[in-house]
């Protein structure tokens, strides 16, 4: 077999067989295929597409491309939850310790932040001393320990994602939804998981910007997680603006800790529960939405899903005595508040627009092998729908040294619409697959 047939046959909108797609992933894995001819190939599947059939055998092969984690020999159902990312999307620091606390096993494999968008694992590092790189035999440890291991891919995991992912960023491939489906669950199934939940963001600050996009990725990604045998289910989120009222490592772990002590903003609250639900009932243990509902609510008014959280710090190296004293964080420097230059209500709050912001001030990385500050960041003073005058603020931003302030000033000049009139109100949860 010859990669250059394969590159054509998918060129010419040809379905590939089983064997053509392992032959390519096999290449890539070890190297035996040039860069040039996997990116010829992945421009052809952006262009081309690939059929369900097509996409679930692209995904069967690079999880062979490695290790299938064996978590058998641990009790319960073990449920993990994976979102296509944004903008303030922190929710995976609240539903993990909560899940768990209501009886839920959660493996979690995250990943870091690129772009405008956030990463978990960054989060989790802006902890001081909390470890991600765990191993196998270390993740099972936490798992039996606290419930929960939160952790980034390790290289034993579809290595061929890895590669794979390195040229889809360098050729412009990233947006495919048959290889964004394939990358996403080929992680899933070969952490060993029996269940997973899935946020499907929608909106400016996602990488699908409308419904229809959010809901032809969700239907692949469940489909592709239902034939492996792996039961799951996707919600389609609003991204429009920011998830929550922090953008930034470190001001988003505080702002995870505020809720599970019972506060925080509602949106955050909203998204968090709703998938801790799902994530009940999959586990089989709540017998309905109501019971779910019930034991998350519990969780947080009686500390548990807090003390959770303290004791997946612990585990994983962390300083956790952060969940009692918020200033152990690291904290920038510097503030600059943007303030109304009029009076009326918040229409909008880009959260691209806040992302690359973020990024401009060290929060979040262009590169992949960018520094992250777990310091700096921007708050959002006013939401979407919140009245404001003259001279308040809307945005606030925690940074380091001037250039990076100014840098991040200028991404943010239209980022924040003010009108009139207040605007509709708007859903968070817009859709289910």
């Amino acid at each position: 077999m010859r990669a250059i047939d394969v590159i054509v046959k998918k060129r010419d909108g040809g379905a590939l067989s089983r064997e053509e797609i392992g032959f390519m992933v096999d290449g890539v894995t070890r190297s035996a295929i040039p860069d040039y001819q996997i990116s010829a190939w992945l421009m052809t599947v952006l262009f081309r597409g690939m059929t369900a059939e097509e996409t679930a055998w692209l995904t069967d092969a690079m999880v062979d491309s490695g290790a299938r984690v064996d978590l058998s020999d641990l009790p319960g159902i073990k449920v993990d939850k994976h979102s296509t990312g944004g903008v303030g999307d922190k929710a995976s620091l609240v539903l993990a310790p909560l899940a768990a606390a209501c009886g839920v096993p959660v493996p979690m494999m995250s990943g870091r932040g690129l772009g405008h968008t956030g990463g978990t694992l960054d989060k989790l590092e802006a902890i001081p001393g909390f470890r991600v790189n765990l191993s196998i035999d270390e993740m099972k440890a936490a798992l039996r320990r606290t419930g929960v291991a939160m952790i980034g891919q390790t290289a034993q995991i579809s290595p061929a994602d890895k590669k794979l992912y390195a040229l889809r960023d360098v050729t412009g491939t990233v947006e495919s939804i048959p290889l964004i489906s394939a990358s996403i669950m080929s992680k899933k199934i070969a952490e060993g998981i029996d269940a997973l939940v899935l946020d499907v963001k929608t909106g400016r600050g996602a990488f699908m910007k409308t419904p229809e996009a959010s809901r032809r990725l969700a239907a692949s990604l469940v489909s592709i997680g239902q034939a492996s045998g792996v039961r799951t289910q996707a919600i389609i989120t609003a991204m429009d603006a920011p998830l929550g009222r922090t953008v930034g490592n470190a001001m988003e772990v505080a702002e995870c800790i505020e809720v599970l002590r019972g506060g925080g903003p509602s949106d955050l609250v909203e998204v968090s529960t709703e998938l801790t639900i799902r994530m009940l009932l999959l586990g089989g243990v709540a017998s309905d939405r109501a019971d779910a509902s019930r034991q998350v609510a519990h969780a947080i008014a009686s500390g548990a899903g807090l003390e959770r959280f303290r004791r997946i710090i612990e585990q994983q190296g962390g300083d956790a005595r952060v969940v009692d004293d918020l200033t152990r964080l690291p904290a920038a420097p510097h503030r600059h508040v943007i303030r109304s230059e009029r009076e009326g209500f918040v229409q909008a709050v880009d959260a691209e627009l806040v992302g690359l912001a973020s990024v401009a001030l060290g929060a979040g990385r262009d590169r992949v092998d960018d520094a992250v500050d777990p310091a700096v960041g921007i708050v959002v003073l006013s939401k979407p729908g919140t009245p404001v005058r003259v001279g308040d603020g809307v945005l606030e931003l925690h940074y380091r040294s001037a250039d990076r302030r100014d840098a991040a000033l200028a991404r943010l000049g239209s980022a924040v619409v003010i009108d009139d009139v207040a605007p509709p109100p708007t859903r968070l949860v817009l859709d289910e697959v």
